[in-house]
């Protein structure tokens, strides 16, 4: 939720997020993309820009952009240029980055967030591609800095939303939103710690009621939720004090101290005759046919929205179990798969968002890692609907062990186990029997009013029976048989 409150002014935020894509190679170059590898190894001449060297557009960069722009509902440029962006960083090999500066891939479209008061389409400007920069690493208290070149010439989207963004809330939510498309796409694995989705946030002020924008100050390189909500939070109170005390807010680039909170001045921001921005010589125009175009559409998966509705529609789950089902292509898969072999679709949600997404949160896992297979959870389950097992035993005793044993099935490990023996009817009644011969003290109490002890009669059942026995028909028995010593 958004903190920040002001009977004068309102926020303005701009986002500009960048996903590195998940080609195996460079954007122009045979450069492997891997994230992790010992500094300065997936470097070639031409991704250090030596003389003679000349790039060469990685197409599969291309189709993941315009992917990317059919996901959001963007018009697709048939043609379109390269261009030269000057500036000089030590990180930035070549001296330019090669960019997309007046003919962007996708122009226009938008996305929808889920905001407290409800749902709100939040605009984007264009999306672009270009090449990543590589890092400057600098280690506790050494005044050298080192230069990894590896991530340069990664190939990046840079997704520009319109100034339509008016709190921190709105922000985290579209982030949030992006990560989720590009994982659903499977374009980007959203992984912001490692940086390969990240974000610049623009943030000004304006007075209510007023058209006319604010100076604006970009917050650059934000590579977490929460931290972005913070700083946009931080600049709206710094930009109002500013202006409050007759200060001026100037246009400049600022970080983010994630451990105190505030944004630290880094340089007065560049205008973009300070790039010096022209055509790149060393690429010839880019077409997009019709022809890849459909292509590339046929291609496409199922998007969030789509595969939200799809469960409540084929499926008939609630709108909540879908919604957080939908969270994870991952997730929303291994559901349908779980789904074909079983009926029992309210179960399987309920398997997945109880027991399943408890273990995985305990061992740090996702769903792709998970041991056990749909074909066995579904098996699992069909034991539970069939009474053949309690819910009980199925979660605390059948779920670990099929974990243990993820070649076996549910049925042959129940078999040995002998945990199907409890649930006759005839040793149900001998155990309800025992369980008040064995306490005929708290029989009577029972019977003089304290009903909460058929607690204690259920819990001696459930130990005879070794967890096997379903505890509503044993509270059932049990209670007719309190009743017949009445």
């Amino acid at each position: 939720m958004s903190s920040f409150q002001s009977s004068v002014y309102e926020p303005v935020i701009g986002l500009e997020i960048h996903a590195q894509l998940q080609t195996r190679s460079k954007i122009f170059a045979s450069d492997p993309v891997l994230f992790g590898q010992e500094s300065n190894t997936l470097i070639s001449a031409i991704t250090l820009g030596h003389p003679g060297t000349l790039p060469k557009l990685n197409k599969k960069a291309v189709e993941f952009a315009i992917k990317m722009g059919i996901a959001l509902g963007s018009k697709i440029a048939p043609w379109q240029n390269f261009d030269r962006k000057n500036y000089f960083y030590p990180d930035l090999p070549k001296g330019y980055q090669i960019t997309q500066d007046k003919t962007p891939i996708c122009i226009g479209g938008s996305i929808r967030v889920r905001l407290a008061s409800g749902e709100k389409s939040l605009p984007f400007h264009h999306v672009h591609l270009e090449e990543d920069a590589g890092k400057s690493l600098h280690e506790g208290d050494n005044p050298f800095s080192f230069l990894d070149y590896n991530r340069a010439g990664t190939p990046l989207i840079e997704m520009v939303t319109e100034p339509a963004i008016h709190s921190s809330e709105e922000a985290f939510a579209m982030v949030s939103e992006v990560r989720k498309l590009v994982r659903y796409l499977g374009i980007c694995d959203g992984n912001m710690e490692e940086g390969s989705l990240r974000c610049d946030v623009n943030v000004s002020l304006r007075k209510k009621g007023s058209s006319t924008l604010g100076t604006k100050v970009e917050i650059k390189n934000m590579n977490s939720l929460r931290n972005i909500q913070r700083a946009i939070e931080h600049e709206c109170v710094r930009q109002e004090q500013l202006l409050n005390t007759g200060g001026l807010v100037i246009q400049e680039t600022r970080t983010f101290d994630a451990h105190a909170g505030i944004t630290h001045s880094m340089r007065v921001k560049e205008s973009m005759n300070d790039y010096r921005y022209f055509p790149e010589p060393d690429l010839a125009p880019l077409e997009i046919s019709e022809a890849w175009l459909a292509d590339i559409k046929s291609t496409m998966p199922l998007l969030p929205w789509e595969q939200e509705e799809k469960l409540m529609q084929v499926y008939q789950l609630p709108a909540y179990d879908a919604h957080i089902l939908a969270d994870s292509r991952e997730l929303a898969t291994y559901f349908e798969a779980t789904a074909y072999y079983t009926k029992q679709y309210k179960a399987v949600s309920n398997w997945l968002l109880g027991p399943v997404k408890s273990y995985l949160n305990e061992h740090n896992l996702s769903i792709s890692d998970f041991q056990m297979t749909p074909v066995h959870l579904a098996e699992l389950i069909e034991l539970v609907e069939k009474g053949t097992i309690s819910h009980n035993l199925a979660a605390q005793q059948v779920f670990p062990l099929c974990l243990q044993n993820p070649s076996e099935s549910p049925t042959s490990l129940v078999e040995k186990q002998g945990w199907s023996q409890g649930q006759s009817e005839d040793q149900l009644t001998v155990f309800v029997q025992e369980a008040l011969a064995a306490y005929p003290d708290k029989v009577k109490e029972y019977h003089q009013g304290k009903k909460g002890l058929i607690a204690l009669f259920i819990g001696e059942v459930m130990k005879k029976s070794k967890g096997t026995a379903d505890p509503k028909r044993v509270n059932q028995l049990m209670s007719e048989a309190l009743q017949a010593l009445k």
